[in-house]
């Protein structure tokens, strides 16, 4: 299914593929969470069907089930498809955790596909999501490839941070740019997902996506509402008592709690960059270095293993300087 929203972007990429003159390289970049990775696929195989077979496709980015393309996509055996994406760290273990980057040996595995030619039309199509993982010999590796393309190849790159990429890279691609999603939008994602989610969650869920879906479906079942409640009662109150950050902190101290502990730590600086928004003069500088504190001590609370308890009352304390008078 195409993802929705980005629509010039899937414009550009369609005109693209009806001028007969289709760029070998893209480079498909926006925030994370946004539709990109999904998006790539569906044109790889619009790419390959259109290629094998055009007489049997409708109109638009549809593939039926009837065609060989989407028969081989299906069972993961397409000979001229190849996604390089980080794998397990235990291939016994697939669903645990990944890899830190996609190797050089994962790109150079292309090779043995490169040397032959394509086995069911004129193209080959190669999805990397996301290239940002790619480690440092292995871009270069394929750096060499962007620049002697091999016949008939089409290469769609994943970037959620294309600044950081070798401007070599960069150079050699056509860009996509992905915008983040309209509130709307988000919302009718995460219904579809989440079709027993009361309004609240959902509401709750769209602000913490901040224009991604991937991000808000990822916050599902965590009860963020509830959090949210309060941190807008720390925010309205200041909670001179210390009624609130100590309640939170039993909450989400526990080890059981680590998914809610984390999923706090994440929303909080972008709660507080949401309310810097409607202030000015001190308010909005009170805010602003609540928000930049927020931010470090997300950062070396996560990479640090800080006492979860301590680090929630701590975080608490900083979304309550935004009471009004504090």
């Amino acid at each position: 299914m195409l993802p929705i929203g980005n629509d010039s972007a899937r414009e550009a990429l369609a005109a693209a593929m009806a001028s007969g003159t289709l760029h070998h390289a893209w480079l498909i970049a926006g925030p994370q969470g946004v539709g990109k990775g999904a998006f790539a696929r569906a044109a790889a195989l619009r790419m390959l069907a259109e290629a094998a077979e055009p007489d049997a496709l409708p109109p638009g980015w549809a593939v039926p089930e009837s065609t060989r393309t989407a028969h081989y996509a299906a069972s993961g055996a397409h000979p001229d498809y190849r996604e390089l994406v980080r794998l397990p760290k235990d291939p016994d273990k697939p669903d645990e955790a990944l890899a830190r980057s996609i190797t050089i040996a994962q790109v150079r595995s292309l090779q043995a596909m490169f040397s032959n030619k394509p086995s069911l039309s004129e193209r080959r199509v190669i999805v990397i999501d996301a290239i940002d993982d790619l480690e440092r010999a292995g871009a270069n590796a394929l750096l060499k490839s962007l620049e002697e393309p091999p016949r008939g190849t089409i290469f769609l790159l994943i970037s959620h941070s294309p600044g950081r990429l070798l401007p070599t890279i960069r150079s050699r691609c056509r860009l996509l740019r992905f915008e983040a999603l309209a509130p709307s939008q988000v919302a009718g994602i995460v219904r579809e997902h989440l079709p027993d989610a009361n309004p609240a969650e959902v509401d709750a869920l769209v602000r913490a996506g901040q224009g991604s879906p991937g991000r808000a479906l990822g916050f599902a079942g965590l009860d963020l509402a509830a959090l949210e409640a309060e941190m807008n009662a720390l925010a309205a109150t200041g909670d001179p008592a210390n009624i609130v950050r100590s309640r939170l902190a039993k909450l989400l101290g526990a080890k059981a709690a680590q998914p809610r502990y984390e999923a706090f730590l994440d929303r909080a600086p972008t709660f507080i960059a949401d309310h810097a928004r409607a202030q000015s003069g001190e308010g909005l500088r009170t805010a602003l270095d609540a928000y930049a504190a927020a931010r470090d001590l997300t950062a070396s609370a996560l990479g640090l293993s800080l006492d979860a308890s301590a680090t929630v009352f701590e975080m608490s304390g900083l979304i309550a300087r935004l009471a009004p008078g504090r």
